[in-house]
């Protein structure tokens, strides 16, 4: 489990085709993976990831090729900087929203806008196969981007929009985002078992909503 809450951001070391998956390693923040162990959880990009190797500073993961196909894990080179957060333990403070790490899509970033102190971000979020993941996005909103916790500003029929603080800009890879760059996206299970429900209510009920 996450929080939403980004710890930093970590560098990608290298990362290398093994079959259809692939090998990263991941660079951290002198310190900040301190006790980690092998088997942990690790959100990179809002990706739970499983340590597979630790050498100090820098821990790889064994990515397999359907999660290269579903986030951004992919298309990362190296040198590319990454969000990251050590999985929760209990009894820790969630300063943002549960979060599990299993990406549902990626968005696009369409926009980014500077006003005074803060940006404004906008993602196209299209229809993918059979995921839909604008009937989750709603106005002042949850959602999960690159593994932060961020509430939704303002929305279209196939966008959603972020605003973010300088503190968030100073934690997180968002300061770097320029249109076009693709963006993990995260719906909450309550969020989804919520939405699930009412719509099979209705359907139900034989009502059909646009």
């Amino acid at each position: 489990m996450f929080t939403g809450i980004v710890q930093g951001v970590a560098a990608v070391k290298s990362i290398k085709a093994d079959g259809r998956n692939k090998k990263l390693a991941i660079e951290f923040p002198m310190g900040s993976m301190l006790d980690q162990q092998l088997g942990a959880s690790v959100a990179i990009n809002g990706v739970c990831l499983t340590v597979s190797e630790i050498k100090q500073d820098i821990l790889s993961f064994d990515v397999i090729d359907t999660t290269l196909k579903l986030t951004n894990i992919g298309l990362l080179n190296d040198g590319d900087g990454v969000n990251f957060e050590r999985a929760a333990k209990m009894g820790d403070e969630v300063g943002g929203h549960v979060m599990s790490g299993h990406i549902m899509t990626t968005v696009s970033v369409s926009r980014v806008e500077q006003i005074n102190e803060s940006v404004h971000i906008r993602f196209t979020v299209d229809r993918q196969d059979e995921v839909d993941a604008r009937r989750y996005l709603f106005d002042k909103g949850y959602v999960g981007l690159n593994g932060a916790s961020l509430t939704i500003s303002d929305i279209g029929d196939d966008w959603v929009e972020v605003s973010l603080i300088p503190e968030t800009l100073r934690l997180t890879t968002f300061g770097n985002l320029t249109a076009g760059d693709k963006v993990n996206l995260e719906i909450d299970a309550h969020t989804q078992a919520t939405v699930d429900t009412v719509e099979r209510v209705l359907k139900q009920r034989g009502i059909v909503l646009p």
